[in-house]
C-alpha cells in the first residue's frame, strides 16, 4: 500500500480540470487513475465542434478541448496511470485498483475526487418486445465505431431517444452516407439541446417524432425493421397508431446515468433524482474528504460547465488538505414546483468566499415562466425565461451578500412560477 494526498478517479475532462486546479492551489502529491489507455475520456470520440465556447472563448472539437487540459497536466507534471481499473473504494478512502503491469494496488488517500463520468442507459431498461438480433447499439457505441474505429454500424437507421448523443449521431451517420429515417422520442419534448435539434436534424431533414417509441423489433440474425407507435400522456402505446419501419440498425439514445458504483461502495449518499452524490457547496460528499464533480455528480449538457465545476472541486480539495474547517450542511437547497433537482443540495454560508452557482434542471417544458429563488420565505430572485426544457441545464447565481444579510437561513427554494 502507498499513500497519496489526492487521488482523482477518472482522467476525463472533469478529472483533468480538477487535477490542474488542485495543483495550482498547492497540492503536489496527486495521482490521476484512468481506466482507458489515454487521457481525455469520452471527448476523444466526440469529433464534432461546439466545445469550449465558455471555457476558452473559442469553438473546439472534443479532442481539441481535451488536449487543452491534457497539455496542462503534462506541463505541470501531474502523475497519472492508464489502463487501470479502480475496483473498490471504502469510507476510509482506501482505493483498490488493478492493471496488467502492477497487478492489484492499494492506495490510501487523504482526499479523493470522484470524476468517473456517466454511462448510457441500457436497452434492457426499456423492455422493448421482440428478438435480440445484431444491429442494436447505444448511440455512444455507434459514435466510437464511426469516429474511432472507422466502421459504419448500418445503412438504414432508426434512432430511439433524442438525447444529445443521438441527435449528433443522426447528423454524423448521415454525413457518412447512412439513411437516418427518423429520431423517436417517447416524451412530448426532446431531451437534447435546441441547437442540436436544429443543426443535426432540421438541417438534414431528419424527422423528429415526439410522443413516439419502438414497440417491436424484427429480425433473427440482423435487425430487419421496427414497429413505431404513438404514445398517450401516460406513455402507453396508442392502439391503431402502429407503423412498420424497415431498417437494419436501431440506435438507443435513452439517457445517461452517473457512474457511481464506487461511490456506493464507499457509502456516499446518493441522490435518487440525479443518481449522483449529494454534495454541499464545496462539492464534498457525505464522506469528509471525498468530492465529486462532472457527470458522475449530475449529467451536464455542456462540457464547459463540467470543467468549471471540476476546478471548484480541485480548489476545495486543496482547502481540505490544508486543514481548513469542514463545510457544514447548514442550509438545505430544495426544489419547488417545476424543478427536478439542484446541485449543490446544501450550503454553509460561512464557507462562501463569493457568489454561489446553483445548477438545476426543470421537470417539463415551460414557456414564459419565471425562475424564482426564496431564502426561507423571502423571494430574492425572480427572472422570466422564454423557454425552459429538461434538456437544457439552468443555473442561478446567488450573491454572497444575500447570505450575509440573513442570520439563520434554513432553506433555499428554487421554483418555476407563473408570475
Amino acid at each position: 500500500m502507498f499513500e497519496k494526498d489526492l487521488v482523482i478517479i477518472g482522467g476525463g475532462p472533469a478529472g483533468l480540470a480538477a487535477a490542474v486546479a488542485a495543483h495550482k492551489n498547492g497540492v503536489k502529491d496527486i495521482l490521476i487513475i484512468e481506466r482507458e489507455n489515454h487521457l481525455g475520456g469520452i471527448l476523444n470520440q466526440c469529433i464534432h465542434n461546439g466545445f469550449g465556447l465558455h471555457t476558452f472563448k473559442e469553438e473546439l472539437t472534443g479532442p481539441e478541448y481535451a488536449k487543452r487540459y491534457v497539455d496542462q497536466v503534462l506541463e505541470e507534471k501531474i502523475p497519472y496511470i492508464l489502463d487501470t481499473m479502480v475496483i473498490d473504494l471504502d469510507h476510509d478512502k482506501k482505493i483498490t485498483a488493478i492493471n496488467e503491469t502492477d497487478g492489484i494496488m492499494e492506495i490510501k488517500a487523504k482526499s479523493i475526487i470522484l470524476a468517473m463520468g456517466c454511462r448510457e442507459r441500457p436497452r434492457g431498461a426499456l423492455n422493448i418486445p421482440g428478438y435480440r438480433p445484431s444491429g442494436i447499439f447505444s448511440a455512444g457505441t455507434a459514435q466510437k465505431f464511426v469516429n474511432i474505429d472507422g466502421y459504419l454500424p448500418g445503412r438504414n437507421i432508426v434512432i430511439l431517444g433524442s438525447g444529445d448523443i443521438g441527435l449528433i449521431m443522426a447528423r454524423r451517420l448521415t454525413l457518412e452516407g447512412a439513411n437516418v429515417k427518423m429520431v423517436l422520442e417517447i416524451m412530448p419534448y426532446s431531451g437534447g439541446l435546441k441547437r442540436n435539434i436544429v443543426q443535426c436534424l432540421n438541417d438534414y431533414n431528419i424527422p423528429l417524432r415526439l410522443s413516439h417509441t419502438v414497440t417491436n423489433i424484427y429480425g433473427r440474425d440482423r435487425v430487419e425493421g421496427v414497429t413505431v407507435s404513438a404514445v398517450d400522456e401516460n406513455m402507453k402505446p396508442i392502439p391503431g397508431s402502429e407503423e412498420y419501419v424497415e431498417c437494419d440498425t436501431l440506435l438507443l439514445s435513452v439517457g445517461l446515468i452517473p457512474e457511481n458504483e464506487l461511490s456506493r461502495k464507499a457509502g456516499v449518499e446518493i441522490s435518487q433524482k440525479t443518481q449522483g452524490p449529494v454534495v454541499s457547496n464545496s462539492l464534498e460528499t457525505s464522506i469528509p474528504g471525498i468530492f465529486a464533480c462532472g457527470n458522475v455528480l449530475h449529467v451536464h449538457d455542456l462540457v464547459d460547465y463540467v470543467s468549471m465545476e471540476a476546478e471548484a472541486a480541485g480548489e476545495y480539495a486543496a482547502k481540505y488538505l490544508e486543514g481548513l474547517p469542514a463545510v457544514k450542511r447548514q442550509t438545505v437547497i430544495q426544489t419547488g414546483n417545476g424543478v427536478r433537482y439542484t446541485v449543490p443540495s446544501y450550503v454553509d454560508k460561512g464557507s462562501l468566499t463569493g457568489s454561489l452557482t446553483v445548477r438545476f434542471r426543470v421537470s417539463g417544458v415551460y414557456e414564459n415562466k419565471y425562475i424564482s429563488v426564496y431564502f426561507d420565505t423571502k423571494r430574492l430572485y425572480h427572472k422570466q425565461k422564454r423557454v425552459l426544457t429538461p434538456g437544457e441545464m439552468e443555473q442561478v447565481l446567488l450573491p454572497k451578500i444575500w447570505f450575509d444579510n440573513v442570520s439563520d437561513l434554513k432553506t433555499i427554494t428554487i421554483v418555476v412560477e407563473e408570475e
